[in-house]
């Protein structure tokens, strides 16, 4: 089946909504860790949250899930939630922010197009902090697209814009 629908260039991903089991704790990691802010709680059932003011970035809410088992990594769904930083320095910081809370990391990367930090929120969902490199230093094939893999991130270089 050809596609003759392309869409549009400026569409962007809204916000994220996730089950979790314990919506306090959810909370600690989301807003106590990572920073973002509450802008609406439904009681003790969910809770939308933002960067900057945004009606919201991330839902995440109890109702069908309070008490639930960490997501198994085995089944299908969520692979992760990126959050993009808006600079290099900006990733240096919850990098380091996080390090100092010993919060585990599951790896790290550059990307070629970006530099990236990935981790579990309480529930098992994959989390990955990133920072995108101007687009003018993206790698390109010999044909001109895009040229993506995954090397080793270097940290110290990252640690360097603190």
């Amino acid at each position: 089946m050809e596609n003759e629908y392309v869409i549009p260039a400026n569409t962007r991903i809204g916000h994220v909504h996730l089950k979790v089991a314990d919506l306090s704790r959810s909370i600690r990691f989301y807003c106590d860790l990572l920073g973002f802010e509450i802008i609406n709680k439904i009681g003790e059932e969910a809770v939308f949250i933002s960067a900057g003011g945004y009606h919201h970035h991330i839902g995440l809410n109890t109702w069908y899930s309070k008490n639930s088992p960490r997501a198994d990594i085995h089944s299908v769904g969520l692979f992760h939630t990126a959050i993009v930083y808006p600079t290099k320095k900006d990733l240096a910081i919850i990098y380091n922010r996080l390090s100092i809370a010993q919060y585990p990391f599951t790896g790290f990367a550059d990307h070629g197009v970006s530099l990236a930090l990935y981790l579990d929120d309480p529930d098992g969902n994959g989390v990955e902090l990133y920072w995108d490199k101007p687009k003018e230093d993206w790698p390109q094939k010999e044909d001109g697209s895009i040229l993506m893999y995954t090397k080793r991130l270097d940290i110290q270089d990252l640690l360097k814009e603190l």
